[in-house]
């Protein structure tokens, strides 16, 4: 556990049994604010991956005909609690997040529109880590080990992951791929 320049705790908790119907009941609630608008919706992250810690908030990836028909709904995502943040650092991306009213992040939404290859990305290290739990174990494991190392720095926290995901990114590619029926 450390703490952020901000003040805050980085929580990493045991993997919960109340973090699948927390997305559903999200999911569904942004799907009804958003019912004029095809949109699909995915649980990604470590809450979606079973027996791993992960800080307790909601990652959520939605898909969209374009990021541009999301823009112009974002106001109805506001009133569900989310701000809206833009691409925030990953182009065609559109981030929301939402808070707690004493301002603890419980919900994350990455949106892209369809045919991105962040899409995949996302769904590929979720699979792959839920069909190899060894890995999944390891990659907790480096988790706990990078937060207790960087201290307060979450940014070096964040950063510190990236080597692991991209690996495990590359493999579980390579896994899906390997397991795709041939036309």
């Amino acid at each position: 556990m450390s703490v952020s320049r901000a003040g805050r705790v980085i929580v990493l908790a045991a993997h919960s049994i109340q973090w699948a119907p927390a997305f559903e009941s999200e999911a569904s609630a942004i799907l009804e604010a958003l019912s004029d608008l095809s949109i699909e919706l995915h649980h990604i992250g470590s809450t979606a991956i079973p027996n791993i810690v992960a800080k307790p908030v909601i990652d959520m990836l939605g898909i969209v005909p374009t990021v541009e028909d999301l823009d112009v709904r974002t106001l109805r995502l506001s009133v569900l609690g989310y701000e809206s943040l833009g691409e925030f650092g990953i182009p065609g991306r559109r981030y929301f997040r939402k808070d707690s009213p004493d301002g603890v992040r419980t919900h994350q939404l990455h949106a892209f529109a369809a045919g991105s290859p962040e899409i995949q990305r996302h769904l590929d290290f979720r699979d792959y880590l839920r069909a190899f739990p060894a890995d999944a174990a390891a990659y907790a494991a480096f988790k706990r080990d990078l937060a207790r190392r960087c201290g307060s720095d979450t940014a070096a926290y964040s950063d510190g992951k990236t080597e692991f995901v991209r690996g495990v990114e590359r493999r579980a590619a390579v896994w899906r791929e390997s397991n795709e029926p041939t036309p």
